[in-house]
């Protein structure tokens, strides 16, 4: 599934602020755009399908763009970790908006994990460069902030963060060919108990996408280097509190940075281990114009458990002045 089609574009964008994005795309330049934001530990491939089939006359011809996010593949990876806060990962995606898209507003933002963050404030700040907004098991930051301060069972599906946030993190992940990244992914790493699946027939039928092939092509893009990712909770106070750090409880989100205004549709597995169903609980509030469409027997990587399903409510929330 993830042998890269030949139709698919690869280049190095330089942005005019001094970032370069490692980009895939598929589709004629000058037709509406679909941008797609990858989540950690991805990058941009992981949407190959999702381009290829977007950017076919009979599924809307759309120019379909997914761009490695800074920190990641071939991406420009700056030392700094405040290089990494929201602010600029949203100023690297609007350059790539106009880039792409000129003066009009991208069809529609489609986002997975951290790259939903990043569509959650570009969607609030920006609301003028998209059309519409797509997320996939990805929390808007008020029920996020909201869980982490007083949701316990989300602070402990959370527990993850503050190992990723450690010096030796990059390291300890890369040991032993990235055997505990590949854990993260098929949800048997057992050194952290809130990224474990409980044992069930389904948990152990959850990863059959992840593929040898597929291993070796996650790989790949790790040893292109684990630190910029990582940079991404490091340079966020949303994590749960530790004794060390005050984490999320010390954090306050002024309403208008919470509101999105523009149609938002929001996918979610409801058997994320790391990101639990609560965090879609109460958006109404915050996104007036929600679809939200929960999806059973799928975990946080249901783009790649479910790419049919995935592809089929995009569709259907996708309006005609989008295509």
């Amino acid at each position: 599934m993830f042998t890269s089609p030949t139709d698919i574009q690869t280049w190095q964008q330089d942005l005019p602020h001094g970032i370069t994005l490692s980009c895939r795309a598929c589709g004629e330049r000058g037709r509406p755009v679909l941008m797609f934001l990858h989540g950690f530990p991805e990058a941009a491939w992981v949407w190959d399908p999702l381009l290829v089939h977007f950017s076919k006359v009979e599924n809307g011809g759309y120019r379909c763009v997914a761009p490695n996010l800074r920190g990641y593949e071939r991406s420009s990876a700056p030392d700094d970790v405040k290089a990494y806060r929201a602010k600029h990962l949203v100023q690297d995606i609007v350059a790539l908006i106009g880039l792409e898209s000129g003066l009009a507003p991208l069809a529609a933002l489609v986002a997975h994990d951290w790259g939903g963050a990043v569509a959650w404030s570009l969607a609030n700040q920006h609301p003028d460069r998209l059309r519409q907004l797509v997320i996939v098991n990805s929390p808007h930051p008020g029920p996020f902030l909201k869980a982490l301060q007083s949701h316990s069972a989300q602070q402990a599906a959370s527990a993850y963060m503050n190992f990723l946030v450690q010096p030796d993190a990059a390291v300890q992940l890369a040991a032993n060919d990235f055997e505990r990244l590949l854990g993260f992914l098929d949800g048997n790493d057992r050194s952290l108990p809130s990224l474990t699946h409980p044992p069930s027939d389904h948990a152990s039928a959850a990863a059959s996408w992840l593929t040898p092939e597929v291993k070796e092509r996650y790989r790949q893009t790790w040893r292109h280097g684990l630190q910029g990712g990582l940079n991404y909770y490091r340079a966020s106070p949303l994590r749960p509190a530790t004794e060390q750090e005050p984490g999320a409880s010390a954090v306050q989100i002024p309403p208008e940075a919470l509101h999105i205004g523009v149609p938002t549709l929001v996918l979610w597995a409801q058997d994320d281990v790391a990101l639990l169903p609560c965090l879609s609980e109460g958006l109404a509030q915050h996104v007036p114009d929600l679809k939200l469409v929960p999806i059973a027997k799928a975990t946080h990587w249901v783009v790649h458990e479910k790419p049919e399903r995935v592809i089929q409510e995009i569709t259907s929330f996708l309006t005609p002045s989008s295509q």
